[in-house]
């Protein structure tokens, strides 16, 4: 037997812990699953939980039925690579033979005051504890750091489910600075639209219980911060002696192994992945499609073959906008905008195909039926 432990249960862990399952079972392979939390989270959706809408609710176990993979419900505590062992929560020890590292990243909170004062989604509980703050406000202002797709998205969605908050969306860079001209264009309407106030080219540099500072000193008032500046790896990947990159992100290499121990392969949010055009930055879209390709090179591994080095193209870049509108910039693999993007109604129906796809997946990867190349475009695309 092979024992197989996958650290993290959301969607690259579980893609992977299904996609390897299958791939090892008649060469003796033992899969576990371990996560903190018994509940799938869906981590696209976590804007719609902090604005307060009821969302389906999966256990790991229902998506796992069927596979043969055992899960075990445990945060993890430490990772000892050498003797091949993971710690949990308890005192419990797990052995392994080879280990899928998909624990993810969490917010960077760095900037003073962000660790105390500011809510993040860092997990399912974190989006439940922003909406019930938002639930006890009558009125007030919500200020959103950061204007990449999940500070877009959340500002949004926070404005159009309660109008009676005011939206402060904060960013360095112009939201959505990474879509074309037009993508732009409907992104900025919307928010105009929905009431929403844009800061942009200005840091935070210091989070209170009631405001955010702006780096010339002004403060704006804030009975609740949302903070999506930015994400790094859990500490628990470079404590171990895993090569991490400066964003403690495991470094990895073409066959998503780690560089300097090869017995663990890291996928998703936590892997640094480099492809031709630079270093993957974590999605769902890279994410999943890593898992299966970490799978089939751990089985390849295992019948002593040789594994097929991993690459990935970007398509698009989804952004719901409420649930009245959305934006879909269409994309070169390299990430960077084509001339093409898709908006209004047309756009929302994409985007909730794009979100909802991964039960789909798993329901289909149960069964055989999702090759790899379905998911992992070839990066010279352009």
């Amino acid at each position: 037997m092979t024992d197989i432990l996958v650290l993290g249960g959301g969607y690259t862990g579980m893609a992977a812990a299904i996609r390897v399952a299958a791939r090892t079972r008649r060469i003796g392979g033992k899969v576990t699953v371990v996560n903190a939390s018994a509940r799938f989270t869906e981590r696209l959706r976590l804007h719609q939980t902090a604005a307060g809408a009821a969302l389906a609710d999966y256990s790991l176990e229902e998506v796992l039925a069927g596979t043969g993979v055992r899960f075990v419900p445990g945060r993890v505590a430490g990772l000892d690579v050498e003797r091949r062992e993971v710690r949990l929560d308890g005192g419990r020890v797990l052995g392994y033979d080879k280990l899928i590292y998909a624990l993810g990243t969490v917010t960077d909170v760095s900037v003073p005051g962000v660790a105390d004062h500011a809510y993040t989604y860092d997990g399912y509980a974190d989006a439940v504890r922003l909406a019930e703050r938002l639930d006890a406000l009558d009125g007030g202002t919500v200020v959103v750091a950061g204007g990449g797709l999940t500070g877009v998205e959340s500002a949004a969605e926070l404005a159009e489910a309660r109008p009676h908050l005011h939206v402060v969306l904060v960013s360095r860079s112009r939201p959505g600075s990474m879509m074309g001209d037009r993508a732009r264009a409907h992104l900025d309407a919307v928010l105009a639209r929905l009431g929403i106030e844009v800061r942009a080219g200005v840091d935070i540099t210091k989070v209170l219980p009631d405001a955010v500072e702006l780096d010339g000193g002004e403060l704006i008032h804030s009975d609740a911060t949302l903070w999506t500046t930015g994400t790094r790896g859990l500490p628990l990947a470079a404590g171990s002696g895993l090569t991490v990159d400066a964003r403690d992100r495991i470094v990895v290499d073409s066959a998503l192994r780690s560089v300097s121990h090869p017995d663990v392969y890291a996928v998703g949010d936590a892997a640094a992945v480099s492809q031709p055009f630079g270093v993957l930055h974590g999605t769902c879209q890279s994410g999943i499609p890593a898992g299966l390709h970490a799978a089939d090179s751990l089985a390849a591994t295992l019948r002593g073959k040789k594994p097929r080095p991993f690459r990935f193209g970007y398509i698009h870049q989804p952004v719901s906008l409420g649930r009245e509108d959305a934006v879909i910039q269409f994309t070169r693999a390299d990430d960077s905008p084509r001339r093409w993007c898709l908006t209004g109604r047309a756009a929302v129906v994409y985007k909730e195909t794009v979100t909802s796809s991964p039960m789909p997946t798993f329901r289909l990867l149960k069964r055989g039926l999702v090759p790899v190349r379905a998911f992992a475009l070839t990066a010279g695309r352009t």
